[in-house]
This record gives C-alpha cells, structure tokens and sequence, in this order.
C-alpha cells in the first residue's frame, strides 16, 4: 500500500514455474537416469530458484563423476560443503523426491518448461538493456550500432543450447558422409560443393564446402578481388538461373545467396565490375563514359537482368568482426545465406585485443570467421593481402610463408589459394629492346598474356597443385582455359 493509502500497482514475477523445477529435480533424485535423458542445454542458472540451481549443479556434478545422486548423497555433501540450512534442509530434498516426475517422458517435458520460462526471463532482460542504451547510450556508439547490438545479443540468446551437439552417433556421420558423394556422383563432375562457376577451380577443390574458411590471397594487382567477385557473381547467377526454372521433384537449386563484405571498394565500384562482365563493356570506358549507344543499350539490358541477382553487398569500411557476424546472421534470418566474401581480412577489425598486437587481432578474426562458416553452415571466402616479401625473390610464385600473420591464417583455413599473374612481373621487367634478353622477355610474356595461375598452397580435403585461368584485364574477368597445362605447383 502507497504512502496515500492506495494500493501499490503489483509488481510482476519474472515468468517461472516452482512446481515444474521441483518435480524435474525430484526425477532426478528418484532416478539418475531421468538426468541422461533431459539434454545437455539446461544449466544451473536456467533455474529461477537459485536453491533449485545449486541443487542441480551438484547433481550434475556427482552424476558426471559416475556418483550416485539421491535425497542421501546430496544431504551428505551439502553437511560436507556447507548449505544445507540454506537449501531448506534435509527435509526439502524429500519433499522433491516426493513431487518428482515418476515418468522420464515428463522429467522432459519439465526441463523443456523450465528452460523455456528462463529464456522467456533472458528476452526480458535483454529487453531491459537495449531500453536503457538507447536512452543512455555510449558516446561512440550511434542507433545503427545499438541496433547491431540488440541483435548480437538475441541471436546469441537464440542459438543458446544450440551450438553443443555433444556426440553424433557414426551411422548418422556416415550417412552425411555418403550424402556428400552421392552430391559429387550426381554431379556428373566431381563437385560436392557449391560450384565457384570455374571447371577447373571446382575439378580441384570439388567447389566450396559448407562450414569451410577460403583464404584468397595474392599481391596487389593480381585479382585477387576479381576473382572472388567472378565466383560471388556465379553462385548468384546460378541461383537466380535456377529460380526462373521448374525444378524436378529430386532436384535441388543450384548456385545460392551471397553476402559480400567491401571493405576496400565501394558498392557502386563492385556493381560497376559486374555489369562490365555481364555486358561486355570495358570498365573504364563505363566510367569515364566512353560507350556507343549500342553498348549503353547492353548495359541496359544487362542491369535489367542483374536486379534480380541474390547478392548483397555490405561495403562498410573497417567493419568489426562482431558487426559482420550479426549481418551476415541477419542475411541468413532474412533472406537465407549460401556463401560469405570478405575483401579483405586485413581491413576487418578486431573487438578486443587491439592492445596486444595486429597478429592476435587477425587470429581473432580468423578463428571468428571459420566459427562463424560452422555456425551457419556456409563457406567463407576471405580475401588476403602477401607480404612485401614476394618482391624480394627471383621467382615471385606465393607461399603459404608469404601470408601476412600467416601463422593463425594458415591454421585457421582450409583451403588457403593464391592468385598469381607472370605477366604483371614480366611487364614490369622489360629489359633493353634489341637485346637477346629482350626477345627471352617478348617470348615469356607472350605465353604468359591473359593467363593467370591459382597456387592452391593448402587443401585441408585434397592435394595442392596450381590450376590456370585465362584473365581479361579490360573486364576483370577470370576464365577457364581450353587447353589445362600439365604442370603443377606442390603435388
């Protein structure tokens, strides 16, 4: 009652259920078994009574142990511990036991209960926080940042109790195990994975496997970023191919969504190099304008066609790892997610340990992007930049050494792949025109036009080796050789 002699408005309980948290650990009491049968996602602090959460906790404890947990054991160690008057003594442990759920199948029905009202409690908490940092906010945090934050936070709240499987028995491993091969078979080429929409790329890797980490790496001028633009547009198109068309009852669409993640080049820049592909106009002519009308025309038809593509572009300038977790989880909530491009690693920025070191900021952001591939099931294409030591060398081939803090990348990827271009070198190096030297030069860079190498340097599921490409310049655009040289890097 108020100071006034009114009643006070009731204050709400948060959402929970004694009578649920009682009867579920007086199953267990009853029958540890009841325990192994409940799941692994309940924790101690699910429990809105903290009393039934330490009791849980020691349960939990002793049972792990290979100990038996019953109305005796728990009196014992609580006498040995300390807490026993605080749990209510040994005579609330049999007042559990005779409330307890006598059937497993309801010990999980109670557990599910009491796991769900804690969840509903986290939502209401959450909500709490997101209303006091919009109305409080830190000064280096803007609305968009608060927004990324509540959603950082409900996703994770989301995939509670989801991330631990515990163990998978071998027959269901193995049966994923064949689902893969039968994908490859049915393929007609060997391709298990997403297709890159290059033959020979998809020969050697069998295409991008879900919940994988691509390191994409190469020295400036050597497109690195065309080539994972040509993939990323390839996986759109296909999927965008295969909307238009009837699917047969066993056929599944090809190609997929894709995020890209522009750290260096903006949006319109990106759009530019695709509509270049796409309509077979050089690229600088669209920028500075220098296009008949029949190729406006080509451009039209082929931004027409491009509208439509599931590719989502996010160029955001030193995006944090955390932000780019929550939109690429955001994509996949929304409009689905089947591959992620990240260009390029070393414009992505740590959350934390920035006082430590650029090498612990990379190792968190590369042991963050191959969690974040498992978590949503999807391949990660990273972009990479080589050391300046590549220069330093006669033959000017990467390896994986060259990686700038190569240690955590290479161990963090599964795939680690090196884009290379003899013919950016040999222009470069032109010696005196007459020479005998100069017809050596003239002979090599001839063989070298408009061909470009991808140096798989690791392969976590296959053998390295180099596969050739063709590459126009004017269009940014890697292409499939007709003729495979022989040669190979690191078989």
């Amino acid at each position: 009652m108020s100071a006034d002699g009114t009643l006070a408005p009731a204050i709400a309980a948060a959402p929970h259920n004694l009578e649920a948290e009682q009867a579920l650990l007086g199953a267990i009491l009853f029958d540890n078994e009841a325990f192994n049968r409940i799941g692994d996602k309940l924790k101690p602090h699910h429990f809105y009574d903290p009393v039934h959460g330490r009791i849980f906790a020691v349960c939990s404890d002793l049972i792990g142990r290979g100990k038996l947990a019953d109305g005796l054991t728990l009196r014992e160690w609580f006498q040995r511990e300390g807490g026993l008057q605080e749990i209510g003594g040994a005579g609330y442990l049999l007042v559990l036991m005779e409330n307890a759920a006598r059937l497993t199948s309801q010990a999980r029905d109670y557990a599910d209960l009491v796991y769900d009202l804690a969840l509903r409690r986290e939502l209401i908490r959450i909500g709490g926080e997101i209303e006091h940092l919009a109305t409080a906010p830190p000064e280096d945090m803007d609305a968009q940042g608060q927004i990324e934050e509540a959603e950082r936070k409900l996703f994770t709240l989301a995939e509670s109790g989801t991330g631990a499987r515990g163990f998978s028995a071998f027959n269901i491993a193995l049966a994923r195990s064949i689902e893969t091969a039968a994908a490859a078979y049915e393929s007609g080429g060997g391709v298990s994975g997403l297709s890159t929409g290059f033959r020979d790329i998809d020969s050697k890797i069998a295409g991008l496997h879900k919940s994988d980490l691509i390191i994409l790496a190469g020295r400036p001028a050597m497109g690195k970023t065309s080539l994972a633009t040509n993939i990323a547009y390839n996986v759109a198109k296909a999927r965008l191919e295969s909307n238009r068309r009837v699917l047969g009852e066993d056929e599944k669409p090809a190609g997929g969504v894709v995020a890209f993640f522009s750290c260096e080049m903006s949006s319109e820049q990106l759009a530019t190099r695709l509509l270049s592909e796409a309509a077979g106009v050089e690229s600088y002519k669209i920028r500075s304008g220098e296009i008949t009308q029949a190729q406006y025309e080509s451009l039209l038809n082929a931004s027409a066609d491009l509208q439509a593509l599931p590719l989502h572009i996010d160029d955001t300038g030193g995006i944090s790892i955390s932000h780019l977790m929550a939109r690429a989880r955001r994509l996949q909530r929304t409009h689905g997610l089947d591959l992620i491009v990240v260009d390029y690693l070393q414009l992505v920025t740590a959350s934390s340990r920035r006082s430590e070191g650029r090498v612990q900021e990379v190792s968190e952001i590369t042991q963050n992007l191959k969690a974040l591939a498992k978590d949503l099931d999807v391949p990660v294409i990273a972009l990479s930049q080589l050391s300046r030591q590549v220069e330093a060398r006669d033959n000017k081939r990467p390896q994986l050494a060259d990686l700038r803090e190569s240690g955590s990348i290479e161990q963090d990827a599964d795939i680690v792949m090196f884009v290379y271009r003899d013919e950016y070198y040999l222009k470069n190096g032109e010696p005196k025109p007459g020479s005998d030297e100069h017809m050596t030069w003239q002979r090599d860079l001839d063989a070298a036009r408009n061909k470009a190498e991808l140096i798989i340097g690791k392969q976590r599921h296959g053998s390295t080796g180099t596969v050739h490409l063709s590459f126009e310049g004017a269009f940014t655009r890697f292409g499939d050789l007709d003729e495979q040289p022989q040669t190979s890097y690191g078989e």
